[in-house]
């Protein structure tokens, strides 16, 4: 005779005290040390008593937990291993939807994302973390079918040793998602949205997260480096000292063309389609700056500064760091770690604002309310900032 149910939905709720509560039937709620709570099923199988993993109590209630445990009764009475029975519960599931799969998602989510990024390698890394991630466990769902306890199974193992790539599979999984609700496959809510929901049951990445930073020389030692460098007369020697002293990224600075140019008024604008934010960026340019882009030559009409060796191309990205490492002598420091070292210095150097070193950097402003009212560049505020450090590194 099987045994009446002993707890309740309130109970469910409310307890806190790790431990088993028994529900009958082999039923039991987990409470964890740390205050989780899951459900399980003790069975008796070909001979064994194995426990069954029915889900985590904030997605299976105690009503539903007794229906999948009746529904894994079933399998074992049939002879098929009850520890299989998310694969029929599944089966049963896809076999009632008409939604679309989360992979039959991804191609038209695409769409939007690579009109949106202009970087190859980061339009691949959108596709290829979901396929890594994702698509093992909810790849072959439909979309409508999807819950927390699969974004959980995903996540949490890849949460703490890899929490920003897990971060960032969290929120591609949730545009896809979102994409699905409003195309009309299934109803909100999103079970991979952050707040209010994700960050009850996982650490919070900034808290977890190893920080990594870019190696940057102190600025003691600019000076000294500075000298060095400019005594150098490649076009690489050139191209990083153009990057230090303008604080631009890689790619800004391999990139640039002459046509970018106005030596007469000092400006570089870089166009938005080349800046990490997609907002065109002036750069103020120094007297010490224009001299130094007077002296590079300009190689057979080509239209960047810093042409490679093929065709029309500039020169690689890892050109400057490769030059840092092997002529420079500075195998553990990165061509980004500039912008850092320049950070330093404004703050703990200079007597010019915080915002203008960030300004000069291209840094975007998280504060809504306080980018609507920032809408100038501070253009020749930002020249005197860049002189003061040009003095800074003897250039």
């Amino acid at each position: 005779m099987a045994k009446a149910n002993l707890l309740s939905a309130a109970e469910c709720r409310n307890v806190t005290e790790p431990g088993l509560l028994k529900d009958g039937n082999g039923l039991f709620l987990v409470v964890s040390p740390t205050g989780g709570k899951s459900w399980i099923l003790r069975i008796r199988y070909a001979g064994k008593r194995p426990e069954i993993g029915l889900g985590s109590f904030t997605e299976v209630s105690l009503a539903k937990a007794r229906e999948l445990a009746g529904d894994v009764r079933k399998l074992a009475r049939k002879g098929i291993n009850p520890r299989d029975w998310k694969t029929h519960h599944e089966t049963e599931e896809q076999g009632r939807s008409t939604a679309p799969t989360f992979a039959d998602c991804v191609p038209q989510v695409m769409r939007k994302v690579s009109a949106e990024l202009s970087n190859p390698k980061h339009i691949a890394q959108w596709t290829s973390t979901l396929e890594k991630f994702a698509n093992p466990t909810i790849g072959k769902l439909p979309v409508d079918q999807i819950t927390l306890e699969h974004i959980q199974q995903i996540l949490e193992p890849i949460w703490l040793p890899k929490t920003e790539t897990a971060s960032r599979v969290r929120g591609r999984i949730e545009r896809v998602l979102s994409w699905a609700i409003v195309k009309g496959y299934r109803s909100p809510p999103n079970p991979a949205i952050w707040r209010g929901n994700l960050d009850m049951v996982l650490a919070k990445p900034s808290k977890v997260k190893k920080s990594r930073h870019h190696a940057a020389l102190p600025y003691a030692d600019m000076a000294g480096f500075m000298t060095r460098l400019l005594a150098k007369e490649s076009t690489t020697a050139k191209a990083l000292a153009l990057t230090i002293l303008t604080t631009s990224r890689t790619q800004e600075v391999t990139g640039a063309k002459w046509s970018e140019f106005d030596l007469d008024k000092c400006v570089w604008t870089i166009p938005a389609e080349r800046m990490k934010a997609k907002k065109e960026h002036r750069v103020p340019l120094v007297n010490a700056v224009v001299d130094l882009v007077k002296s590079i030559p300009v190689v057979d009409n080509a239209p960047y500064l810093f042409p490679g060796l093929r065709g029309n191309n500039h020169i690689s990205n890892m050109a400057m760091l490769v030059f840092l490492k092997r002529d420079m002598g500075f195998p553990d420091l990165t061509v980004h770690g500039f912008r850092s070292t320049f950070k330093d210095w404004s703050v703990e150097e200079s007597s010019f604002p915080g915002e203008l070193s960030e300004a000069q950097l291209a840094h975007t402003i998280k504060n809504v309310t306080q980018a609507a009212y920032e809408r100038g560049d501070k253009l020749e505020k930002r020249r005197e900032l860049l002189q003061a450090w040009a003095g800074f590194c003897g250039a």
